[in-house]
C-alpha cells in the first residue's frame, strides 16, 4: 500500500488506469482459460444460458459470469465460446449486453450466440432503456427521474444529468445506449429474426430491473 501511494502520484491518473485496467484484463484471460476447459462438462444439448449474471443466478442455467463465484461457469463473454455448435436453447442477459464495446465486442458476442443456438432457439437481452430517459429528460418528467433515484442511482446523482450520464457511462463501465430502434437494428445485422420488444417476464426477469429496463427477444 505504500509503495502504490508513492508511485501513483509520479505516473499520473491516466497511466494508473491504464495499468489497472491492464492488470483487469490480465486477471480476466487467466479466469477465461481455466473455466474454458471445464465448458465441456455442462452438456451438448438443449443448454440455457444465464450471460452476464452477476448475482442473479438462474437454477437450472448455466450462469456465466466472470467474477461471481457461485457463477457455474467463468468467462470473457467478449471471446468465442465453448460450447458446441446448435448445443443451445436459450440465451439470456440483463443488464450486460451495454458492457460491451460496439461493435468489435457485440460482433463477437452475437455472432458466437448465433453459432451455439439450434435452429429457433430464443435470445432475450435486457438492457437499460435510454429511449425513456431521454424523453423523460426533455419533457421534464421528475417522477421518472424520482423513482430511479430511488431504485438504482447512486447517491452522488443529484440532478437529472447526472442520471443521464449515471445511464451513458456508469463510471467507464456502459460502452454503448440502446433504444428499441438501435437495438433491433443491431440484432437484425448479427442474423437473427423475430426480433420483438418484449414485456417484463417475471418468471426470468429480476424484478429490481423492471422499471427502466428495454426487454427484446429474438430468434435465431
Amino acid at each position: 500500500m505504500k509503495l502504490r501511494s508513492m508511485i501513483r502520484p509520479i505516473i499520473g491518473p491516466g497511466l494508473w488506469n491504464s495499468l489497472a485496467r491492464l492488470r483487469d484484463e490480465i486477471r480476466l484471460a487467466s479466469i477465461h482459460m481455466r473455466s474454458f476447459r471445464k465448458a465441456s462438462s455442462l452438456g451438448s444439448a438443449g443448454l440455457r444460458l444465464n450471460c452476464g449474471c452477476g448475482p442473479n443466478l438462474k437454477p437450472g442455467w448455466i450462469n456465466i459470469d466472470a467474477f461471481n463465484p457461485y457463477a457455474t461457469i467463468h468467462l470473457d463473454l467478449r471471446r468465442p465460446f465453448p460450447f458446441q455448435n446448435e448445443s443451445v436453447s436459450e440465451i439470456y442477459s440483463e443488464h450486460f449486453f451495454e458492457h460491451l464495446e460496439y461493435p468489435k465486442d457485440t460482433g463477437v458476442f452475437l455472432a458466437e450466440s448465433l453459432r451455439v443456438l439450434e435452429p429457433g432457439g430464443i435470445f432475450r437481452v435486457g438492457v437499460p432503456d435510454i429511449e425513456l430517459a431521454i424523453t423523460s429528460y426533455a419533457s421534464d418528467d421528475d417522477l421518472y427521474y424520482k423513482r430511479a433515484m430511488e431504485l438504482w442511482h447512486p447517491s452522488n446523482c443529484t440532478t437529472r444529468m447526472d442520471l443521464i450520464n449515471y445511464l451513458f457511462r456508469l463510471g467507464h463501465e456502459h460502452k454503448y445506449a440502446y433504444d428499441f430502434e438501435t437495438l433491433y437494428k443491431v440484432l437484425k445485422e448479427a442474423g437473427f429474426s423475430e426480433v420483438k420488444r418484449v414485456e417484463f417476464d417475471p418468471s426470468i426477469d429480476c424484478e429490481k430491473r423492471r422499471f427502466g429496463t428495454l426487454y427484446v427477444e429474438a430468434r435465431k
